[in-house]
């Protein structure tokens, strides 16, 4: 493959023919201006679109400050992208749903595992507590770290295990 030998990139693979994932997505999605907004309202700059956002963002944000600022919450409802200092994007707990377990029944009481939620993050603890099913996204769970975790995203794949054993993942719905 002429990609072999490529660095290694966090973009969809097959995107370059595009120029950029902005690019891309521009081509499907119709940019719309909206404002960048820190945690209490204030505007710090524009945007032309929250979906060429992701939390946890820092660079491409188009905004100075004294500070490093980072993507923290995206709210497509107002067309705003919010941003904070690295503490605010992170996460002490989130819900997952469609989790699919592996090599373990569902559990009925919360267990405690190892879990990734960011590609190449290392794992970390977690308390995984199971909620009640349902019926359109399966079994859900609340994720409890044992260190806060940086950028969650719901969307976002949340898997967990037991040492090199695979116990299951889930899918990010919600954080707290």
């Amino acid at each position: 493959m002429h990609t072999a030998a490529k660095p290694e990139s966090q973009d969809l693979c097959l995107i370059e023919a595009h120029g950029s994932m902005q690019t891309f997505l521009d081509q499907y999605i119709q940019p719309h201006a909206g404002e960048i907004v820190d945690q209490a309202g204030h505007v710090l700059g524009h945007h032309q679109g929250v979906h060429h956002y992701t939390i946890g963002q820092r660079k491409g944000l188009g905004i100075a400050a004294a500070q490093p600022l980072y993507v923290v919450d995206l709210d497509p409802g107002n067309n705003r992208v919010i941003v904070g200092d690295r503490e605010t994007a992170l996460k002490t707990e989130c819900t997952v749903q469609r989790i699919n377990w592996v090599s373990i029944a569902p559990p009925k009481a919360p267990i405690h595992a190892e879990v990734q939620v960011r590609y190449r993050a290392e794992a970390t603890g977690v308390t995984i507590i199971p909620l009640a099913a349902d019926p359109q996204t399966g079994f859900q769970a609340k994720l409890v770290f044992d260190q806060p975790q940086f950028g969650l995203t719901p969307g976002q794949a949340a898997v967990w295990y037991d040492q090199e054993t695979l116990l299951g993942g889930g899918i990010i719905s919600t954080f707290d």
